[in-house]
């Protein structure tokens, strides 16, 4: 696969919540080491220059911002200074997001509201403003992160906001890609299944009410016909490729990773 040398991405939830490699990290790491310049956005300052010293250390390029992908003004702002820095936009991968249990009868509406803008609106805002430098350069390449929960509805435990709003990126990446496709410009979904990253022992083992994370892991890693879950740089290598130029015909598709999960029948 050839080199992102002379490319400049930007990767939003760059940092990692808990020790180890989450998506964005090891996406923002992945394409510095094929020589994109990287722009690293994440609403924790401490990950977010944890992942930059990785780079740093590794000889690469980047520049971090510390941005809340919720409010306007500052992914507006975030993108200006990347071009500022690095004077062009080729890349943008959004991986923003994050699920919070609950069916239509007992989630609360305010929780509805911030899991759809918490996980669609920031898809929404880092294309709203990464496309016009975009579309001025006539090229670019943009991947949104859904999941396998806005495919496939498992029983037992209901996430109906995250569902909505990750079956919602899907939509959302094809409706970008078609409007663009003469523009030189592709997007692309990548949907991740069940991953072993630092979100299940830092988030999901609270929500779940569990107390042993070797339990929860072997149970999630039961559910994947492969025997296991995948991890970070799963999901790194496939927006590598999407972003690549070996992927110039690929646009409004999804590239599904998740160790046959969605194949294997109802949950």
């Amino acid at each position: 696969m050839g080199s992102l040398s002379g490319k400049v991405a930007i990767v939003t939830g760059a940092g990692s919540v808990g020790p180890g490699w989450g998506n964005g990290k090891a996406t923002a790491v992945l394409l510095a080491r094929e020589g994109a310049a990287v722009f690293l956005l994440d609403i924790v300052a401490d990950a977010v220059r944890e992942t930059a010293q990785i780079i740093h250390d590794e000889g690469g390029a980047c520049e971090t911002a510390v941005v809340d992908m919720l409010a306007a003004p500052e992914v507006e702002g975030a993108v200006q200074a990347c071009l500022d820095r690095f004077g062009r936009l080729d890349i943008l991968v959004n991986n923003v997001g994050g699920s919070h249990p609950g069916s239509a009868v007992d989630m609360d509406e305010a929780v509805w509201d911030r899991q759809i803008d918490f996980n669609l609106k920031t898809a929404f805002l880092g294309c709203k403003y990464a496309l016009p430098p975009m579309l001025a350069q006539r090229s670019g390449a943009i991947v949104n992160l859904s999941s396998v929960a806005g495919m496939r509805i498992l029983t037992g435990r209901s996430h109906i906001a995250y569902t909505a709003s990750k079956a919602g990126i899907i939509a959302f990446s094809k409706s970008v890609a078609l409007t663009h496709a003469k523009d030189g410009i592709r997007c692309n979904t990548v949907v991740p299944g069940l991953m072993h990253t630092p979100l299940v022992e830092a988030r999901l083992l609270k929500q779940l009410g569990a107390n042993d994370a070797a339990a929860l892991v072997e149970s999630r890693n039961a559910q994947v016909p492969m025997g296991r879950m995948g991890d970070a740089w799963d999901i790194a290598h496939a927006i590598r490729y999407l972003v690549s130029d070996e992927a110039r015909y690929v646009t409004a598709t999804e590239i599904v990773v998740d160790g046959g999960l969605t194949s294997a029948g109802p949950g």
